[in-house]
């Protein structure tokens, strides 16, 4: 979820029901590579770790257990309400708001880990900086973000639909002043901050209709869809292509990819 700008975030006064089982199924999907790249960076026991844009909290419960109970996790979200309907260690501290003005202390954490949060923030330059002020010296910094312009139809009787839309889901984030391709601008933006990349991951499934991702982003597209109409690019007609699309086990898409980077300070 979101870690600044509460105003402008893109989920910002959806159903809360949907949202839940959207949060949710984007932890299912993409925790098990979230957690191999924690790893990789290095996860001290009793380190401590913070966790922005927590969503429904999957990855600030498993850094709790594996920093155990000498370790601290900070969880940080525009909407704690999720993190607080689900199972949670005590030993997690939860901040509701803005991370940038959430009074962190400076050079504190062995790690710092977001996940699809600089994609929905205008100002992400300066949330990236106030991501790796509060990481130590020596810290892991693990950013995973988007890159919608990958997105891609393969085979399907709604292909063009399925485009079509995608097409305009880039549009919706660029008329927010948010990079759609955010994911393939971590590396240098985060080099250019003087944090040195040592692991680059780049996810782009192919999916199935009905398959994990496919009905993630259906979720996202029937959320949002006054958003992707606004944009002028597509009309209902395509939406409901790109929702039969998206639910029929003969089409295949590439919906877009997710790119992971695991830097050093």
């Amino acid at each position: 979820m979101g870690g600044m700008s509460s105003s402008h975030y893109t989920f910002a006064g959806v159903d809360r029901a949907p949202e839940l089982e959207r949060l949710r199924r984007i932890e299912s999907i993409f925790d098990p590579g979230s957690r191999a790249l924690l790893e990789a960076a290095g996860l001290p026991i009793g380190g401590r770790c913070l966790e922005v844009g927590a969503g429904a909290g999957s990855i600030a419960a498993w850094l709790a257990g594996r920093v155990g109970t000498h370790g601290e996790v900070i969880a940080v979200d525009l909407d704690t309400s999720f993190l607080r309907a689900s199972s949670i260690p005590a030993g997690v501290r939860v901040i509701e708001g803005d991370v940038c003005h959430a009074g962190l202390p400076s050079e504190h954490f062995d790690v710092v880990h977001a996940r699809y949060v600089l994609v929905h923030n205008a100002k992400w330059q300066e949330l990236l900086d106030t991501l790796i002020a509060a990481l130590k010296p020596g810290g892991a910094l693990v950013l995973e973000e988007p890159d919608f312009t990958a997105a891609k139809a393969a085979a399907g009787d709604d292909h063009e639909a399925f485009d079509r839309v995608s097409a305009a889901v880039c549009a919706m984030f660029r008329s927010g002043q948010k990079d759609p391709a955010m994911g393939i601008r971590l590396p240098s933006a985060v080099e250019a901050r003087g944090v040195e990349v040592e692991r680059v991951v780049n996810f782009a499934p192919l999916s199935r209709g009905r398959d994990p991702v496919a009905a993630m982003m259906a979720l996202s597209a029937t959320q949002l869809r006054a958003k992707y109409l606004a944009t002028g690019l597509v009309d209902e007609a395509e939406l409901d292509g790109y929702l039969r699309f998206a639910n029929d086990p003969r089409a295949w898409g590439i919906y877009y990819a997710t790119l992971g980077v695991a830097a050093r300070k």
